[in-house]
């Protein structure tokens, strides 16, 4: 495995510019973006846990107890609070008491750090495993992506998960030349699990280059192979120990009877301590193996802990209250989605989604370096496992593979039918930077073929020379793409798509997350009567008053439905054309206001009673 070596000073330098870049785009730029969905409950949830954090400093007593924590806690508890603590924290600072940000932005100033990470780190792990040519392109190239700069505006999980996923790869790939990366892999993971379930998958992708290195390295040290098997053997027990609670008590008597003094914690002490101990020793004995295993052991150890420590709706009920979390996203609402055509209700859903809706929301100058990186390397993979055509290829090393297997890890755990398919792109948002990375490999040796090339004829060419405009023709058509489907993000498609109005023919979800209403706000304030109930479609209760509160809509205007409303914003989905029609029902009429289109396609159209 190409050794995962430290950044150099100039790099750190470069990787810190590119968090800056994308942090003061993200924050120069969110205004205009609507509030979606899901970000209505965060904001609200954020709200009572910094309420909850008030009552802490004030009366801790009282706070701790399980009524107080419940009473703050309890709303959204589908979800980790690591994210919406933040939320909620930098609210509470930058808003309520020192009075600097506006309310939203002071909510998603978090996410804006963390999202902003995503191009940095790439940049870090492209440089040292492939080129830093190869990583500069991938870390330029990310926030380009229409839909995936809408969602890093967003007081959400998704981006803030794509960053953990690829912080936790990235100090998985350093730990194996360094003991303290080891660690930081472990609480890294942690916080990833408070961020959103996906990082459950993490230790599955990383568990086998772990092993791979362990059985690679302690080859010729029987001492150090014995080790390993120790190891091994300790995970393997007390994995199969659980696995008899579970089938000895059944699965309500071994959530019933975990709890602090119980042979389940212990095992996860012996765990613990046993698996620690014996890296220690084993360190000793051999460093390079142990190295290998100390963030398996780390993850298995600090994830946990960290999980329960940072929500303290936990406190009180651990188990019950996890369990409930984890079974609410394995048996999770499947919701209606437009595809090719087809409304999907419910599985089996198509394997081909995820692929097709990647390609179609990509921009195409990105896309196609991709699947050629992606390509290649799976080619190299392929013709290398073969004694007749290993010779034909250089040999994959382990950083480039552990950069393939998570390039497509959360494209293939959406992609089975009975995984609900829906919210566009982010689900697997965890697997594009890895892509960009192999797109960025892609173009980078492009550039030096092509370099070297030129230099038959112009010998003192330097490869900035010719990467700088290669780069620049293949970002430009992203640019101008973001820019100009800018703030509405869910709504781009790209030209394999034949644009917003390809699409549209195509059978493709137009938008979701009701966010693109802001386009239709300035019309509503200026023409709805006074005190007038407003019908918009898809915007929660929660997201009315936020718009209100931050001036975007009018105080004095009051939600309503289709049936006792004055105007109506509807927004456009397949799933809900019964709205419009009941709409036109209710309304006595047929004819638009005003709305929303994006290259002549219909996303938001207003009626008003006449």
């Amino acid at each position: 495995m190409t050794r995962g070596r430290a950044a150099t000073r100039e790099e750190r330098w470069l990787a810190l510019a590119l968090w800056v870049l994308a942090f003061a785009a993200l924050w120069a730029s969110e205004a205009a973006v609507g509030f979606t969905r899901d970000e209505s409950f965060y904001f609200h949830a954020a709200e009572a846990y910094s309420r909850w954090f008030q009552q802490l400093f004030h009366a801790p007593s009282q706070a701790l107890t399980d009524a107080a924590i419940v009473r703050a806690w309890d709303y959204n508890h589908e979800h980790p609070a690591l994210m919406k603590t933040l939320f909620g924290l930098s609210h509470l600072l930058f808003h309520d008491t020192l009075g600097w940000l506006r309310s939203a932005t002071a909510f998603r100033l978090p996410a804006f750090a963390l999202a902003a990470l995503v191009p940095a780190l790439t940049f870090l792990l492209g440089s040292a495993v492939f080129s830093r040519a190869a990583g500069l392109f991938a870390a330029l190239s990310f926030l380009l992506v229409p839909r995936q700069y809408f969602n890093a505006e967003l007081a959400c999980f998704d981006m803030p998960i794509a960053a953990m996923w690829l912080l936790v790869v990235y100090a998985f790939w350093r730990a194996l030349e360094d003991r303290n990366w080891g660690v930081l892999c472990g609480v890294f993971f942690g916080l990833a699990v408070c961020t959103k379930h996906n990082a459950l998958f993490l230790p599955f992708c990383l568990a086998p280059f772990a092993l791979w290195r362990a059985w690679r390295t302690s080859e010729g040290h029987p001492a150090a192979r014995l080790g390993m098997q120790r190891v091994l053997v300790l995970f393997a027990a007390v994995a199969g120990l659980y696995a008899l609670l579970v089938l000895s008590l059944g699965p309500e008597g071994f959530q019933r009877k975990f709890f602090l003094l119980s042979p389940h914690t212990l095992l996860f002490v012996v765990l613990a301590v046993g698996s620690l101990g014996m890296l220690h020793f084993l360190n000793e004995e051999h460093a390079p193996t142990a190295l290998a295993l100390l963030p398996l052991a780390t993850m298995a150890v600090f994830g946990p802990i960290i999980f329960y420590l940072h929500w303290p709706y936990l406190w009180h009920a651990p188990v019950d209250r996890t369990a409930w979390y984890l079974v609410f996203h394995a048996t999770h609402n499947h919701y209606a989605w437009f595809y090719l055509g087809t409304l999907m209700r419910e599985p089996p859903f198509p394997w081909d989604y995820v692929v097709v809706k990647t390609a179609l929301t990509v921009p195409t100058s990105l896309f196609v370096p991709m699947v050629t990186g992606l390509g290649v390397l799976a080619a190299r993979g392929l013709l290398g496992l073969f004694t007749r055509t290993r010779e034909w290829v250089r040999p994959l090393c382990l950083a480039e593979v552990l950069v393939g297997v998570n390039a497509v890890a959360s494209i293939l755990i959406i992609s089975p039918p009975n995984v609900p398919h829906f919210g566009g792109v982010k689900h697997w948002l965890p697997s594009m930077p890895f892509l960009g990375l192999l797109a960025g490999v892609a173009v980078a040796r492009g550039c030096e073929a092509l370099t070297g090339w030129l230099r038959e004829r112009w010998p003192r060419v330097p490869l900035a020379a010719v990467a700088t405009p290669v780069f620049a023709l293949l970002m430009l058509p992203a640019l101008l793409a973001l820019v100009r489907v800018f703030p509405y993000g869910t709504s781009y498609y790209s030209d394999l798509a034949g644009g917003l109005p390809g699409a549209a023919s195509l059978g493709m979800q137009r938008q979701f997350w009701s966010s693109n209403v802001t386009a239709v706000l300035p019309w509503i304030n200026a023409h709805a009567p006074r005190d007038a109930r407003v019908f918009l479609h898809e915007v929660t209760g929660f997201a009315f008053q936020d718009y209100q509160r931050e001036g975007l809509l009018r105080a004095d205007l009051r939600p309503g439905g289709i049936g006792d409303s004055d105007v109506a914003a509807y927004q456009y989905h397949q799933e809900f054309r019964e709205h419009e029609f009941a709409l036109w029902q209710a309304y006595g009429t047929r004819t638009p206001v005003t709305g929303l289109y994006l290259d002549e396609t219909p996303q938001i159209i207003v009626y008003q009673r006449p």
